[in-house]
């Protein structure tokens, strides 16, 4: 599954980081679910090996069905957490897509007005990629709380420290990949080593060709990657040049 950062210092200090901000949320995610994670993180950091039989915590994980998401709900299974996937119903997610989440049991939720305001969006010529993830996450959101569940899972990368997991009004957000300090070459392997280094949606596409200013935003969030060592040169460079391509 995943391993130690070993001496990794970067890592290491992200990974001390994230348990000091653990400890913010220990008391709200209750003692079964923090001491699972706590030893999710040192094993990232010294290898030992933990209980991962099932701990009776049930986490809502945003799941799209990309490499982040599919990652993040394979290390919350194989650490003993009862995960539900749950995947917002978009118009341009592709059959295929919806084939994978089903497969997972993934939950559809539905996003109201998602594509009013993303296409208001495009219109200005403003980038969409923020406002769709943050009525994803709403969705999601919404969900987790009507159902009862405290704790939501995303598969970010960038968020660490304090923002890789907080509480929000009683429910905590855990951006897994963050809080494990996982970069994308992890991501990887960990599906199974096949990824496609291009960006998949199709109305991304369409805001690049209504508003080419718009790809500085895409290769912003690359290059911060690429700051955050998520990803390595070479992969950054096929994601810069898919978007000058588009």
């Amino acid at each position: 599954m995943i391993g130690p950062v070993g001496n990794d210092f970067v890592k290491r200090y992200r990974l001390e980081y994230n348990l000091k901000a653990l400890e913010g949320v220990r008391l709200i995610i209750g003692e079964k679910a923090y001491l699972r994670l706590r030893a999710l993180v040192e094993y990232r950091l010294s290898g030992k090996d933990f209980d991962r039989s099932p701990v009776g915590v049930k986490i809502a994980l945003a799941f799209s069905a990309g490499s982040d998401s599919t990652a993040t709900l394979r290390i919350l299974r194989w650490a003993g957490f009862d995960v539900v996937p749950v995947t917002a119903r978009l118009p341009q997610m592709s059959g295929r897509v919806i084939e994978r989440a089903s497969s997972e049991g993934a939950v559809f939720v539905d996003v109201p007005g998602y594509l009013d305001v993303i296409t208001e969006q495009m219109d200005k010529g403003a980038p969409i990629c923020g406002k769709c993830h943050a009525m994803v996450m709403e969705a999601v959101e919404r969900y987790s709380r009507e159902n009862g569940i405290r704790i939501l899972a995303s598969g970010d990368l960038l968020s660490s420290g304090l923002i890789s997991i907080y509480e929000t009004d009683g429910l905590v957000t855990l951006n897994l990949p963050a809080f494990l300090a996982l970069d994308k070459a992890e991501i990887i392997e960990l599906i199974g080593g096949k990824y496609d280094l291009r960006f998949g949606c199709p109305l991304l596409w369409e805001t690049f060709r209504r508003a080419p200013s718009v790809k500085r935003f895409a290769i912003q969030r690359v290059l911060r990657e690429l700051r955050a060592r998520s990803l390595t040169p070479e992969m950054a460079e096929a994601l810069i040049l898919d978007v000058l391509s588009r």
